[in-house]
């Protein structure tokens, strides 16, 4: 059966070995991994289209356009105490290949102690040395040219850190932005020195990104082309796009536990019932798993009840303990002679490299921002300042102090003065307006660049639920209710966020105001001077600007030593109360880690997959003795 063209009434018809709940970075990266075994059947479905040959998705220098197209969710925070009663846009991909379509493909992985950190908790095998095979196992990498190697500057060929064979593959760009010959030596001059070992566990410093880009052909490696695509003649992988799944199946069984038979969803306006007979693997994402999980009656009784939901499995922790990376962006107006990406906005500039682009894979359309750096607080904080912000905030969080008390012992010890392997702020610099709140007069001519901001251990904790039954808007469905929460700058400690950003912020002007970046640079107008001079009107700014990175965590989180009274699912990721049901995707994470998500997310994917297949040969050797 070409996975391809399969209809909903032969999916329902099928009998499964397992479900796969997400056809994203997680999902097809474990559906492929299982179905590598013929005697597998593996079924995916996914809320969203194909997006084969859709060029938002597919060309580097498009990335961005695809947010908030059918191929998003579009989903939105409650209005967020902490940013004056803002909402925040959250993009998430409803596509084959989820967020990992929608990204901007940046490659890089967490340092060796975030990692460690999870295996800290309790989570064995979790820690940077059991991990770093599946990293290796996902990508494969090409070395960069010596012309490459030359305008990047810290391009390394990273020997016996990188994965030479997997389906993700991973380069450095051939083209940069006119103001990446400046990044390096700018910020040489304010004492952050190139990094060489962005992926081997110490991503501290300086240095040029790789991207998930295939430099054949110069598009975009993500999972609907890397995993799932090369493998659609697959008689044992089938996939239905189109798909929401409703609610995971569950049967009581003896001594009053559960078991996942299935899932319940929709396609093309009609109801279906699909079965597995080992498990149902959740790979719906940070937002998607915990709501799914709480709509089929796993979760907090008294949400469960607020929203009418028969409670199955009674666990708290589900859709808690929500992190995400916090990001600001600093706007200047430069020479309007530089080639910019946002000359990609009107229509002559696109035609152009449109054209260039399909004579040569080379232009514009290749271009990623790739100019990086990590950097630890306290290379511009004294320590001293550092406890005093942390001494504003109790060492636990209130009403579940116990649940996250070895959390957040660990969060604040990433702030202590033996922490100076971990980037606690990342900056980004690129050509283009990246402006959260900066519109420019279009007809003006004037050309911009961007330095993100963007805080990496992020002391506000928030939440995913479904919404209680009375607070469902007009047009919302129990399927469509989620209050995502984030609480940003907000709660016991989020204020400790806000203070902390303040420093970075000023950090980011020291940056900019180095040369030989600064020779390229007109004048910040995005915040205006008068804006930031004080702490006070920056942090009145700071509210107004703050925006999602993208990087949502931890709502499903490995409970470890702890168990369910700590988590959702156990190291395993095998959820707690039910038999047969997993969660595999950037939800698991217990604790936030120092880098983009993506590498991270297929790492957890190889590794569950690696896992499951474990479990199968230990339950065939049961069978047989």
């Amino acid at each position: 059966m070409d996975s391809q063209h399969v209809t909903a009434e032969a999916f329902a018809a099928r009998q499964f070995d397992f479900l796969v709940v997400g056809g994203g970075t997680a999902g097809l990266a474990v559906a492929a991994r299982l179905s590598e075994d013929p005697r597998l059947v593996v079924g995916v479905l996914e809320a969203g289209s194909s997006a084969f040959g859709d060029e938002a998705v597919e060309l580097p220098g498009l990335a961005g356009r695809a947010l908030g197209t059918d191929l998003d969710w579009n989903f939105e925070t409650v209005p967020q105490p902490g940013l004056g009663g803002r909402a925040v846009p959250w993009a998430r991909g409803k596509v084959l290949g989820g967020s990992s379509a929608l990204n901007f493909m940046t490659w890089n992985r967490g340092s060796r102690g975030d990692y460690d950190a999870w295996a800290e908790l309790g989570n064995a095998g979790w820690g940077w040395d059991h991990l770093l095979p599946f990293f290796k196992k996902s990508e494969t990498f090409h070395a960069p040219t010596s012309d490459s190697q030359a305008a990047a500057r810290a391009a390394s060929s990273h020997p016996g850190l990188v994965g030479l064979t997997g389906p993700i593959q991973i380069s450095y760009p051939m083209e940069y932005t006119s103001s990446h010959a400046h990044w390096h030596r700018t910020l040489d001059s304010v004492g952050i020195a190139a990094g060489d070992s962005q992926l081997g566990g110490t991503n501290v410093g300086c240095w040029t990104s790789l991207c998930s880009v295939d430099p054949l052909n110069a598009t975009r490696s993500y999972s609907a082309t890397s995993y799932y695509r090369p493998n659609t003649s697959r008689p044992n992988l089938v996939v239905l796009a189109g798909a929401e799944v409703s609610e995971i199946l569950l049967d009581q069984v003896e001594g009053a536990g559960w078991k996942a038979r299935g899932v319940r969803f929709a396609h093309g306006g009609n109801e279906f019932s699909a079965f597995a007979s080992r498990e149902v693997v959740v790979s719906a994402g940070s937002i998607k798993s915990p709501h799914l999980l709480e709509l089929s009656g796993v979760g907090g009784a008294a949400v469960l009840s607020a929203a009418g939901i028969s409670v199955k499995v009674d666990n708290a922790n589900v859709g808690e303990n929500l992190q995400d990376h916090l990001t600001t962006t600093l706007v200047f107006e430069v020479d309007s002679s530089l080639r910019n990406p946002d000359d990609l906005k009107l229509d002559e500039h696109l035609a152009e490299a449109h054209e260039e682009y399909a004579r040569y894979r080379t232009g514009p359309l290749t271009v990623l921002p790739v100019s990086m750096a990590y950097v630890p607080v306290s290379h511009f904080v004294p320590q001293e300042t550092i406890d005093a912000i942390l001494s504003t905030a109790p060492a636990t969080q209130p009403p579940n102090s116990n649940v996250f008390a070895e959390r957040d012992s660990i969060l604040r010890r990433r702030f202590s003065p033996q922490a100076q392997t971990l980037g606690h702020v990342e900056y980004i610099f690129d050509l283009g307006n990246w402006g959260a709140d900066f519109v420019p007069d279009a007809s003006s001519g004037k050309k911009y660049a961007s330095m993100l901001q963007i805080l990496q251990y992020p002391f506000s904790r928030g939440s995913v639920h479904v919404k209680p039954a009375h607070k469902l808007g007009p047009h919302e469905t129990d399927e469509k209710g989620i209050a995502i929460d984030p609480q940003y700058y907000a709660g016991h400690q989020g204020h400790v966020d806000l203070e902390i950003a303040m420093h970075c912020h000023r950090f980011a002007e020291t940056i900019c105001a180095a040369q030989p970046l600064a020779s390229i640079l007109r004048g910040q107008v995005c915040p205006l001077p008068f804006e930031s001079r004080s702490d006070g009107d920056l942090r009145a700014w700071l509210k107004r600007n703050m925006v999602t990175d993208w990087h949502p965590v931890g709502t499903c989180a490995m409970g470890g030593r702890g168990g369910a009274r700590t988590g959702v699912v156990d190291e395993r990721l095998r959820v707690y109360g039910v038999e047969g049901l997993r969660v595999v995707d950037a939800s698991v994470m217990p604790l936030q880690i120092s880098a983009h998500l993506q590498a991270t997310v297929y790492a957890i994917a190889e590794k569950a997959a690696h896992m499951i297949l474990e479990d199968i040969r230990f339950d065939f050797k049961l069978h047989f003795q």
